[in-house]
Formats: C-alpha cells, sequence, structure tokens
C-alpha cells in the first residue's frame, strides 16, 4: 500500500511538472518574431536640395545641404521611412495601448522621425527646440479629428491621441511648407519603420497568419502574407520599383 501510495504521488509530480514546463514554453508570444528588408529596383529619384530661405532661423539651423526624406533610397538600395504593420491575422493581436508617450520633435525646422507609427489611444506629444515658431497642422483622416496649433519656442508640448486607425496621416508646418511627418495609427503594437539599412523587426509576435502591409510616401504600397511560428523567427521582404 505504501508502494503505490508513493507511485501515485511521482505520476502527479510529474504531471504537474510536464504541465508547468509546457506553460513555461508557450509564454505570451515565444519570442517569435517578424524580420525583412525593403528593397528598392531601379534609378533612385533625383531629390532637389530643400531651400529654408523663408525663414533666416531655419536655414541657420542648418550646417549643409538638407534633402527631402520622401522618396530617399538608401546606399544598400533598400528605403528608409517605409512603415511595416500587421494589418490583419488569425493570432491575437489585442494589446492596450501602452501608457508611454511617442515623440515627433521639431528640429532644425525638420520633423524627426519623419515616419512614426502608435497605437490608437496612446499619447503623442510635439515638441519644439527650434528658435523659431512652428504650426502643427496634424490632417484628419479616417475618423481622426483635424486640427492645428501654433507653437512658439521654449513652449510645452503638444498633445493628442488618435481615437481610429489610420496609415497614414501626414503633418504639415503651415509656416514653414517643406516640414512633413507622416504617423501610422494602428490598433497594435506590431509595426515598425525601416532606417538606413532598409531593415525591420517585428517582436513579440503572437503565432498564426497575417498580412504584412508596407506603406512609403513615394512608391505605394504592398502586402505579403506571412506565418509565424511559435519560438521562432519569420522571414518577409519586399521590393518597390522606380516608375516607368
Amino acid at each position: 500500500m505504501k508502494r503505490f501510495g508513493m507511485a501515485i504521488m511521482t505520476v502527479a509530480a510529474l504531471l504537474v511538472a510536464a504541465s508547468f514546463g509546457a506553460r513555461v514554453n508557450a509564454g505570451p508570444a515565444d519570442g517569435s518574431s517578424i524580420s525583412g528588408k525593403i528593397y528598392f529596383k531601379g534609378k533612385a529619384p533625383e531629390l532637389r536640395p530643400i531651400s529654408m530661405d523663408k525663414d533666416p532661423v531655419c536655414a541657420s539651423e542648418q550646417s549643409g545641404t538638407v534633402l527631402p526624406e520622401d522618396g530617399r533610397v538608401n546606399a544598400n538600395g533598400t528605403l528608409p521611412n517605409a512603415f511595416v504593420y500587421i494589418s490583419k491575422g488569425t493570432g491575437n493581436l489585442t494589446v492596450k495601448a501602452p501608457p508611454n508617450s511617442v515623440t515627433l520633435t521639431q528640429r532644425g525646422c525638420i520633423y524627426q522621425p519623419h515616419v512614426l507609427g502608435v497605437q490608437v489611444g496612446q499619447p503623442l506629444q510635439v515638441v519644439t527646440v527650434d528658435p523659431t515658431a512652428h504650426n502643427i497642422h496634424v490632417s484628419a483622416n479616417k475618423g481622426n479629428r483635424d486640427w492645428n496649433v501654433t507653437q512658439q519656442p521654449g513652449t510645452t508640448s503638444v498633445n493628442t491621441k488618435f481615437s481610429q486607425p489610420a496609415v497614414m496621416i501626414p503633418v504639415h508646418c503651415n509656416i514653414h511648407p517643406w516640414m512633413e511627418a507622416f504617423i501610422g495609427v494602428v490598433a497594435n503594437p506590431y509595426f515598425a519603420v525601416t532606417g538606413d539599412d532598409g531593415s525591420f523587426t517585428i517582436k513579440n509576435v503572437p503565432p498564426g497568419d497575417y498580412t504584412l502591409s508596407v506603406w512609403t510616401s513615394t512608391f505605394g504600397t504592398q502586402e505579403h502574407a506571412v506565418t509565424v511560428r511559435a519560438g521562432e523567427s519569420a522571414s518577409a521582404d519586399f521590393t518597390f520599383t522606380a516608375a516607368q
């Protein structure tokens, strides 16, 4: 009887350990991710230098030639400023908006970054470090309100939130017409913006089948079907071509 009781306890312990191990390995997203690059094929657009002569303060803030971000191609034949995001899928994409703010900075009479992403309901703050006034004009798009406000040098940040997904929302300065940025407002945190090497990584993606979408301001949009498996990194590359 004693041996029988010990055997039952041993089996129970093994079952508990196995169950615990399964829960640990499963994790919220199992370390899954999506990575890739946004390639460009063909002749890159010729970018004309930005003239800031309209505001001598802006001109004095720059030490050299300033080129527009739209239409820029990286030295390695990839695209920066591409907004990559999961537009739909079978995985659990419901994630509460984080409380931390995303920042858009006016520096040297340029919006930095040129392209950024934010979740619906997540705070966005627009700050300025320039010694000249700016006018922040956020254009209405897909249920989000149109607003603009003048921001004087040294003043506090302008804060807002977006109520609806929208890819993309343009931001302009009505005082300095060359100033432009784009905000991707999405319902989940699974997005990225490519940089100087054209690469992106979207981390902690729940396993599932997805449509991965890419937006560019100059070369259009694309979609790519991708499957994410638990604990693995899925790959998805895109290629945009020059206009003929």
